[in-house]
């Protein structure tokens, strides 16, 4: 069976996160379970910024008792190389950290890694999205652009998590900016707004909120509130 498809507002690697991911942990059944980190969209702020990500996730899931790889996918150029194929191939679950949704749409759609991912996935390993990562594992993704932001213009994403979109870090965005996105979204697709601390994860179409603060999912011009524990 597939594993569960995890998508979180924001705050990877940090103590808010360490319940959801500790039971993510638990659930792979593994004696010590395999993680691999891939802070690819972090990498457009340079490699300090990349480095420092990488750094945290490593120590963070080591903390809570796994093997931990964290891949040094920078770019495309980087997303085809044998060694990261087969560490993501035996991962039992794959962590997509923040950044720049652009950069790691890019480098991600298809390529081996993802290929990759997606056949760990289909064996059971868990596919973890955090803000980019989160836009990026969804049906479509929002293009996040500093000048003239509207009206939106959207992209296929990686489609993992079909029928969704994702706007992350939502308890930071003025409410009437994030409705008009919403309003504009491709027919048929419910936004998930994903405040920070704060996931949604599921399998098979069904999701479930985790963490402290709100999800907001958007059909239309209808907004329903969720918080955690509601399916």
């Amino acid at each position: 069976m597939s594993g569960p498809i995890v998508l979180v507002g924001a705050g990877e690697f940090t103590p808010s996160m360490e319940a959801l991911d500790h039971d993510l942990l638990a659930a792979t059944g593994a004696a010590r379970p395999r993680v691999v980190i891939l802070p690819t969209a972090s990498f457009p702020d340079g490699e300090a910024v990349f480095r420092r990500w990488m750094a945290m996730g490593t120590q963070h899931f080591r903390r809570l008792g796994a093997d931990v790889d964290g891949l040094p996918v920078h770019g495309p150029e980087d997303a085809d190389r044998p060694e990261h194929l087969e560490a993501v191939g035996r991962a039992d679950l794959i962590y997509v950290s923040g950044g720049k949704p652009a950069h790691l749409l890019a480098t991600l759609r298809g390529s081996g890694l993802w290929a990759a991912a997606q056949a760990a996935h289909d064996r059971g390993a868990a596919l973890v999205g955090c803000s980019a990562g989160a836009m990026v594992l969804a049906q479509h993704q929002v293009r996040v652009r500093r000048r003239l932001p509207f009206p939106p213009r959207w992209d296929e994403a990686l489609g993992l998590a079909a029928g969704l979109a994702v706007l992350p870090h939502y308890d930071r965005l003025p409410e009437p900016f994030a409705a008009l996105i919403a309003f504009r979204a491709p027919r048929g697709t419910a936004i998930l707004g994903i405040d920070e601390d704060t996931a949604v994860g599921g399998r098979a179409g069904t999701w479930q909120v985790r963490g402290p603060r709100r999800v907001t999912v958007w059909r239309g011009r209808h907004r329903q509130r969720l918080h955690d524990g509601d399916v």
